[in-house]
């Protein structure tokens, strides 16, 4: 292989002849073979249209002149576009705030400029990776801005396929809408509930997650970009910042506004920490619907197997006919991988000091990184496994019927406890509610067939007035039936003269009687005790003095 030879501040170095990049890229290849993970493609994208928006701006500003400025963009160009994607060699796990990433574009992007105006590589005479690339800018504003613009771009996509996702979710919805099952709660039998309203939750989950991650996408949008070193600006036209954050607007298609604060923009990293906490929320909801899926279609002869799953590949090496979820299976690992994602970068987030936080490449890796694999996997999820989910009807209805929680239904009807000791019998007969119900002649067969109807079961809805019992009739029902009295010939001669006795006494007059003088009452003891007596006088006696004791000589 044939080398030229770079020369930088701490010396010369062999470079291999044929690459765009430089001295500085060769060092950081050298130094950090730690992953062998490469910038993702839109981080590589996003920072060309940096390089764009800035050499429009500088010669704007007449600060690089029009013809190394127009070259610059011409190479910009053939960034964006991936055909130099090979020439970014340096590794994701590198030095701090993204240096060695950065002049990995300048030097690029300088020796294809020097090229296309007629030069060799590593002459840097014709055009320089810093003194004309990266006029005006810093790695401490370039590469936050890069990650952030890459990031929102990516989530673009990403947004794409959720929509997507959502939507196929609510078209099974409305598909099984007429499918009735047993609900689960603690994984054990609950009130009924129709498959589609299963099936479009999901894909409201998927709808309020989307949303989610919008809102943390525009978050991205305030760029730091003309802070340079610390956030002030140094080395920048007074106008570069506003011009520079607008050509880039234009370059990539995007909102984007100037920072109010640029020290903020470069201190906090706090619009990463929420795009990627947005993220993991929506890996979360991911990972509950798979695990979903796999329960409901566990079977096929002795699990649920409410919904069948399309077979795409063989299950088992060993085990002959064997179809696993695997579309499922891939969401769950995904997911878990983004949660992981998130906690590298709420890590690292946290680490900055002063001015700036150095940890920045964790930063973009591990969020381009899950939004790049949650972007393919919810593409693979709807297509490869949502759209093709069928049901299996006879099933979902005898679970519907077979479930104890149906007694619930007949609450207002028989009351909580009588509904209670019918689940309990069907718990220990293995018989339907249904059938105990209309066994114990509890309800008329045509009321129970209204109450246990799907569409009412699954929807709010008044109870039957018909079959609930009147209050009067519930009065009569709960006392005990009065025994039937005896002819008046059969009583006994005592209970005749009682009531002889009483039909005389309610005929006579009613005479009044003189009302009795009532006597003086004897004053009680307690009353005797509360009369006040003299007080006595208290007579005190002068305590009597010891006598003297007699001293012995």
């Amino acid at each position: 292989m044939a080398y030229r030879t770079e020369k930088d501040s701490l010396g010369e170095k062999k470079v291999p002849a044929e690459a765009y990049y430089g001295i500085q890229t060769q060092r950081a290849v050298e130094n950090y073979p730690i992953s062998g993970y490469r910038a993702h493609p839109v981080l590589i994208r996003a920072i060309a249209m940096i390089k764009k928006a800035a050499a429009l701006v500088n010669q704007e500003l007449n600060l690089v002149d029009e013809r190394r400025a127009g070259a610059i963009r011409q190479a910009a160009d053939e960034v964006m576009s991936g055909r130099l994607n090979g020439q970014f060699v340096v590794d994701v796990y590198q030095a701090g705030a993204g240096v060695s990433f950065h002049m990995n574009t300048n030097e690029v992007i300088a020796n294809r400029a020097i090229e296309l105006l007629g030069g060799k590589r590593g002459d840097y005479s014709v055009v320089h990776p810093n003194d004309h690339v990266n006029f005006g800018q810093s790695t401490n504003d370039v590469f936050p801005t890069a990650m952030r613009l890459a990031a929102i771009l990516l989530i673009d996509d990403l947004l794409g396929e959720m929509e997507r996702l959502s939507r196929a979710f609510a078209r099974k919805g409305q598909e099984f809408d007429a499918i009735l099952k047993s609900g689960r709660t603690h994984m054990q039998d609950a009130v009924p509930v129709r498959l589609g309203q299963e099936f479009a939750a999901y894909g409201v989950a998927i709808l309020r997650a989307y949303e989610q991650v919008r809102h943390a996408q525009d978050g991205l949008r305030e760029l730091g970009l003309g802070g340079t070193a610390v956030g002030t600006g140094v080395n920048t036209h007074p106008r570069y910042q506003a011009l520079v954050v607008q050509r880039l607007s234009e370059v990539s298609h995007q909102t984007l506004t100037p920072a109010k604060d640029m020290r903020w923009a470069m201190q906090s990293n706090l619009p990463l920490a929420v795009a990627s906490s947005a993220l993991r929320n929506y890996a979360l909801e991911l990972i509950r619907i798979s695990n979903d899926l796999r329960l409901l279609s566990s079977g096929p002869n002795t699990g649920m197997a409410e919904i069948n799953l399309p077979a795409l590949q063989p299950g088992s090496s060993i085990m002959p006919g064997k179809i696993n979820p695997v579309i499922p299976e891939l969401v769950a690992m995904v997911g878990f991988q983004a949660v992981g994602a998130d906690a590298a970068t709420a890590m690292a987030v946290q680490a900055g000091q002063l001015e700036l936080n150095v940890m920045m490449p964790a930063m973009a890796w591990n969020v381009l990184h899950s939004a790049e694999i949650l972007k393919n996997t919810t593409h693979q999820f709807s297509a490869f496994c949502v759209q093709g989910i069928t049901v299996n009807k006879e099933r979902c209805r005898r679970y519907a019927e077979s479930t104890v929680a149906l007694a619930t239904a007949l609450n207002p009807y028989i009351g909580y406890a009588r509904a209670a000791e019918l689940a309990k019998l069907a718990v220990k007969t293995g018989r339907t509610i249904t059938e105990l119900a209309l066994e114990k002649k509890l309800l008329d067969p045509k009321q129970l067939r209204q109450i246990l109807d799907p569409r009412r079961m699954t929807e709010p809805a008044p109870p039957l007035q018909e079959a609930r019992p009147t209050p009067k009739a519930k009065k009569v029902a709960s006392k005990r039936p009065a025994a039937r009295r005896a002819p008046a010939a059969k009583r006994s001669a005592k209970k005749r003269a009682r009531a002889a006795s009483k039909k005389k006494r309610a005929r006579r007059p009613a005479t009044r009687r003189p009302a009795r003088k009532k006597a003086a009452r004897k004053p009680s003891r307690k009353a005797k005790r509360k009369v006040r007596r003299p007080a006595r006088k208290k007579i005190t006696r002068k305590p009597a003095r010891k006598p003297k004791r007699k001293r012995r000589r």
